[in-house]
């Protein structure tokens, strides 16, 4: 996008797009090219505040006078990182962090297209380190051009410059005048991306002048790859995947069939739920725990930061309930039985709504002409998994109103005047 001697194919974008700013030298070559092609007042510059380096408000302020430069909208997120968070893999959790933050943004605009600066030397550094790794095809395929971001809205992620050396967009920018912002800690080589970047690369490209070029084709090549691969799986998972869940039975008597093809199918299923590659020795701890297991066995797994469960013969992604109630308006002329508004909200006044979390002898009638049931029974009855029961009850006036995916105290429902409606919405996953 930058540079017009590429003939790469630029993306289909929407009226609002939205170019994440870091104020280096990529996005800032990014962000120039975008406003020399768009019209200025649909473009947004979001930027990311890490607060990691004692320059970071520098940072901001950079970006957010270059913003005002270029007439463009702008906007910022500040990223906490917690003391647990920056332990271990800094990075990892910094670009997590950064990606929510770039959707929250991009919903809070209503912005279906967000713009990243990667180029053709990040591409490579990513490739090789997955290599380190052992990864597989997927990881080997490195970043794509697009992708879909996960949030209450489509949202695409692109790429335009993956195509383009680091070294063409410094032309570019010195073309251009750009001024841009040096992160002093791209320079750290206890990081692995930044020794691959210092060290490695620069010893590759005296060996082979189109390393970069080539590693960038060889991820491309395998990308292709990697999707005939998921289609295979999907072929190889008919009777296997099941919605968002994958039936054990079948997968094991697949394993012992083709155990590559059952590995396959697992990995998409995986990738489907939005959930990292595993390593090959947990992969294989995996079988082993599902072929001691019984039909009926209860298994809980840690992958990503997140559960995976075996229940009822059936491997599911369990989302920690970590949510919000809600009280939603119901419209005058709906038939839709709610609680009395005005009763809610001299609760409201009077700070008599609370949550609680589940004891064990609750009971709460969802029915009429039913007697008041425990939530055991009623969560058995809805055959409910047992990590989806850990929302927090919602209590009004001392008595139990509403319990998270089994429904409301009917005896305190009407269906006239001004109503509300609990609900219970849980927080999308990242």
């Amino acid at each position: 996008m930058a540079s017009s001697r590429k003939s790469q194919q630029n993306p289909k974008l929407s009226k609002r797009i939205a170019v994440a700013l870091s104020g280096g030298l990529d996005s800032v070559v990014l962000l120039d090219s975008v406003c020399k092609a768009q019209a200025k007042n649909q473009i947004y510059a979001f930027h990311i505040h890490h607060g990691l380096q004692k320059q970071a408000d520098d940072w901001l302020i950079f970006c957010e006078k270059l913003a005002k430069k270029y007439q463009i909208h702008f906007d910022f997120r500040l990223l906490h990182l917690s003391t647990e968070e920056t332990k271990g893999n800094i990075e990892a959790r910094a670009r997590v962090g950064r990606y929510e933050a770039l959707v929250d943004l991009c919903e809070e605009y209503g912005v279906e297209d967000l713009l990243l600066a990667h180029h053709q030397n990040d591409q490579a550094e990513t490739v090789l380190l997955q290599l380190l790794r052992g990864s597989g095809v997927a990881g080997l395929s490195g970043m794509p051009i697009s992708r879909e971001l996960s949030g209450k809205q489509n949202i695409t992620l692109w790429r335009p410059l993956l195509n383009q050396s680091k070294q063409e967009l410094e032309t570019y920018a010195k073309e251009h005048k750009l001024k841009w912002i040096e992160d002093p800690s791209n320079q750290d080589t206890q990081y692995r991306r930044n020794a691959l970047r210092k060290k490695i690369i620069p010893a590759l490209e005296k060996i082979q002048p189109e390393a970069l070029a080539n590693m960038a084709r060889s991820a491309e090549l395998l990308g292709e790859a990697q999707t005939l691969l998921n289609r295979l799986a999907q072929q190889d998972g008919k009777a296997l995947l099941h919605q968002e869940q994958i039936k054990v039975e079948p997968l094991l008597a697949l394993a012992k069939r083709d155990l590559p093809a059952a590995n396959n199918v697992f990995r998409y299923w995986l990738q489907t739920q939005q959930l990292g590659m595993p390593s090959q020795e947990r992969l294989q701890a995996w079988w082993r725990d599902l072929e001691k297991a019984k039909a009926d066995a209860r298994l809980e797994w840690s992958h990503d930061e997140r559960k995976i469960y075996c229940w009822c013969g059936m491997l599911q992604v369990g989302n920690v309930e970590e949510g919000r109630w809600s009280l939603k308006t119901i419209p005058a002329k709906s038939k839709q039985l709610g609680l009395p508004a005005d009763w809610v909200k001299q609760a409201q006044d009077n700070n008599q709504i609370s949550l609680r979390k589940r004891l064990g002898s609750e009971k709460i009638q969802i029915k009429p002409k039913t007697p008041r049931k425990t939530l055991k029974n009623l969560y058995q009855e809805a055959d409910m998994p047992p990590w989806e029961r850990q929302a927090p009850l919602l209590y009004i006036h001392e008595e139990l109103i509403a319990v998270a995916g089994i429904g409301l105290s009917y005896p305190h429902l009407v269906s006239s005047g001004r109503r509300v409606l609990p609900e219970w919405v849980q927080n999308p996953v990242k």
